[in-house]
């Protein structure tokens, strides 16, 4: 009997990056083979600078992938703080995708309402209004569990909205919510330290912790195991 969630063990970064982006090459190998789009889900934070730097040099052909992001900060696109500028320092720059690939969010209008409503209407425009899903999301998860913007203590953590606002002291956020990225195809969970591993390991079963939350038959953990 197969056993949920998949996990890939590597005893150091460079080993689990490679092991990566094996897998990653073969998803879209397999939309382009058949002459599909393929959606990918982008995380921020510090955990995936050294992989989308590795990425940027190593897929040689993004032409089928658009680019979405899983959550961002309230904050203009030039900021250190942007997920966005994240991924076009370290992984667009050294590429070439054209701007109909990417479907950032838009962080400069009105207010956080209206920044989440746009974002979920061009998911939406994306999939013709037949939510069917993401090809892949990656996720990392912060030190207390959480992932994409959605934190422990958050009232409406299994609120069924595709896209959420959220209010915190340190950011305005914008977030993918739980039940869209577990209708995501593939959700593969980032987890690059010995560190990070412990971490979900001691809060993989704690309810309403919101890593313990991803649907564990499509969830394949990349992790640090020594």
């Amino acid at each position: 009997m197969r056993k949920f969630p998949k996990i890939i063990k590597k005893r150091t970064e460079n080993q689990l990056i490679k092991s990566f982006i094996d897998h990653f090459e073969k998803a879209i190998s397999r939309s382009n083979q058949k002459n599909k789009r393929f959606s990918f889900v982008l995380t921020g934070g510090n955990s995936p600078k050294k992989l989308y730097r590795k990425l940027s040099y190593s897929i040689k052909n993004w032409k089928n992938v658009d680019f979405f992001w899983g959550d961002e900060r309230i904050v203009s696109k030039r900021s250190r703080n942007s997920n966005y500028n994240l991924v076009n320092r370290l992984l667009f720059k050294n590429n070439k995708i054209g701007k109909k690939q990417i479907f950032s969010i838009k962080t400069n209008l009105k207010d956080i309402s209206l920044i989440a409503r746009n974002y979920e209407n061009n998911i939406k425009n994306y999939f013709k209004n037949n939510l069917k899903s993401f090809d892949l999301i990656i996720l990392g998860m912060g030190n207390d569990g959480h992932i994409a913007s959605i934190f422990f203590n958050d009232k409406k953590i299994r609120n069924k909205s595709l896209v959420r606002g959220i209010i915190r002291k340190d950011f305005f956020r914008v977030t993918l919510g739980i039940d869209l990225i577990n209708k995501s195809k593939r959700i593969w969970l980032w987890l690059p330290s010995r560190k990070k591993t412990n971490i979900y390991n001691k809060f993989k079963n704690k309810k309403d912790i919101p890593v313990s939350l991803l649907n564990k038959k499509k969830l394949k953990i990349f992790s640090i195991q020594r």
